[in-house]
């Protein structure tokens, strides 16, 4: 024990150690976001995953060992979107007051996602599992997971998309829906949960509660609307 080497080498095969890195990750990039004013482009969840990258890449752990270890996180998504229900019935009257807009926005909102990305890497020349992994990555990440398995696309491939997704919707939203003078939380919170899914959603709880209300259950009208859409969208690039 008096070699730090042999010392680090014995913690990294313990599963609780990744699961504690990535817990102290988002804790201390929580922190940096709060002092930068919770700036957009200070988001959380993209500061966590550069520090949790870093300690990988210095330690030369394999993704496989870390996510041994974390696995526990990556299970509670399940609950954490089941938990999208408490925000639902809280503004249930609010929601059925606003019905027929959300729904128009939410068909929109969901085809625009699936066509404009699966257009455009069509148009690039994707095709395959690579086309068809895109198709779900505005849908909160175990739906968009299950979705992908289903149609034939790479859960691992759309892991990353959904991340990605959510990392520019959260960054990108505040200063776009600003830009269209956006003012009402419920139509902003909305726009940001169908389109940024679960980080966009972190990130509206941060601005606003109404926003962060609305963006849940607009990621989990979504989600469910995906689930649905995205195999007969695929048809048309068969």
């Amino acid at each position: 024990m008096n070699d730090p080497f042999k010392l680090w080498s014995y913690l990294a095969q313990e599963p609780l150690l990744w699961l504690t890195v990535t817990l102290a990750a988002y804790v201390i990039a929580d922190w940096i976001s709060a002092r930068m004013g919770e700036h957009p482009l200070a988001n959380p969840v993209l500061i966590a995953i550069l520090i949790i990258a870093a300690v990988l890449g210095v330690s030369a752990t394999p993704y496989e060992t870390y996510f041994e270890g974390a696995q526990f996180v990556h299970f509670m998504l399940g609950p954490a979107t089941v938990a999208l229900a408490v925000p639902l019935h809280a503004n249930l009257g609010r929601v059925k007051r606003s019905l027929a807009p959300m729904a128009v926005a939410l068909l929109a909102g969901s085809l625009t996602a699936m066509l404009s990305a699966l257009g455009i890497a069509y148009a690039l020349g994707v095709r395959g599992e690579a086309l068809l992994s895109l198709a779900p990555k505005s849908a909160t990440a175990p739906v968009a997971l299950g979705v992908s398995e289903a149609i034939g696309g790479e859960p691992t491939l759309t892991a990353v998309l959904v991340i990605l997704t959510g990392i520019t919707g959260a960054i990108v939203a505040t200063p776009l829906l600003n830009a269209l003078s956006v003012k009402d939380w419920r139509a902003r919170g909305f726009a940001v949960g169908v389109a940024a899914h679960g980080i966009g959603t972190a990130h509206a709880f941060r601005i606003n509660s109404t926003a962060g209300a609305f963006s849940g259950i607009g990621m989990g009208l979504n989600a469910i609307l995906t689930a649905i859409l995205a195999p007969l969208v695929m048809t048309l690039f068969g």
